[in-house]
């Protein structure tokens, strides 16, 4: 039996009556890591999360191509729920950030960053899914890796060489002798600080949000069968509760994740003074 076989059926059967002596099986490592669904763990494989990420992105897809292979002047439901998700990002994000001009062409790059990021962190509270894939740090990591190199690319395009590198470096000749003492700060502040705390915002969130629901979720089968169903129900409230808190921080980390990757991009369309 694997560890993660034994940290389940821990999980499952430890009550405070049950004779074993065990304490309360809180949650572990082991409640983010998954078994192959096929190949193995020394070469490829495909896991939960990879099928979860996979969905997800079936999903978004399937759901604007149903909302819009056929629009209409008057929308009908799905289309209006569709256009206005979308309008959201681009009035209420991109344009917010960049400006109408300047951001129109991120706005297809940013609602699908939004909506997939959304999805991905939706599974947490999906019956049989019960898995948000942004709490595995190398799914945020990819996201923020990419933006990551937009944002690169877009200010070395927009300045050239030289006013791209003055442009992450907060190059301002006014400092005078603190000058590269600020350089150096703002080129460790910009090419590596950010794109990590970037991905570990989402991912750190994600995370705890999911342990804390696995938490009271284990507390309250633990507490069932030993001091009570009242003790138990309290339990079972905070589950259901924190499903709700879930709900709302999964749509405002899909809000901050894209409102940062906007803020990057702002700064690198900035003129340079």
């Amino acid at each position: 039996m694997s560890a993660a076989d034994m940290t389940l059926a821990f999980e499952i059967n430890c009550h405070f009556e049950d004779g074993t002596g065990c304490g309360f099986p809180g949650p572990t490592l082991y409640s983010f890591l998954f078994k192959p669904i096929f190949g193995d763990d020394s070469g490829l494989y495909f896991n939960k999360t990879m099928l979860l990420a996979l969905l997800g992105s079936i999903v978004i897809v399937g759901f604007f191509w149903a909302a819009f292979r056929k629009p209409k002047v008057v929308p009908g439901k799905l289309q209006m729920v569709a256009e206005a998700g979308y309008d959201f990002v681009r009035r209420g994000i991109v344009y917010e950030t960049l400006g109408k001009k300047e951001g129109e062409k991120y706005v297809p790059f940013m609602v699908a960053t939004f909506f997939f990021v959304w999805m991905m962190n939706l599974w947490s509270i999906i019956p049989l899914a019960q898995f948000p894939v942004t709490a595995v740090i190398a799914y945020p990591a990819g996201l923020a890796l990419v933006i990551y190199v937009m944002w690169m690319s877009v200010t070395f395009k927009r300045h050239g060489f030289v006013g791209g590198f003055k442009n992450i470096t907060g190059y301002d000749k006014s400092l005078g002798p603190v000058l590269p003492m600020v350089m150096v700060i703002e080129f460790f502040s910009n090419v590596l600080v950010r794109p990590f705390t970037h991905a570990v915002r989402l991912f750190a969130n994600m995370f705890a949000g999911h342990t804390l629901l696995l938490l009271f979720t284990i507390a309250s089968w633990y507490l069932l069968n030993g001091i009570g169903i009242a003790y138990a129900g309290v339990s079972f409230v905070m589950v259901i509760v924190m499903t709700a808190f879930e709900l709302f921080i999964q749509a405002v980390q899909a809000y901050v994740f894209v409102l940062l990757a906007c803020s990057f991009l702002q700064g690198a369309l900035a003129e340079h003074h």
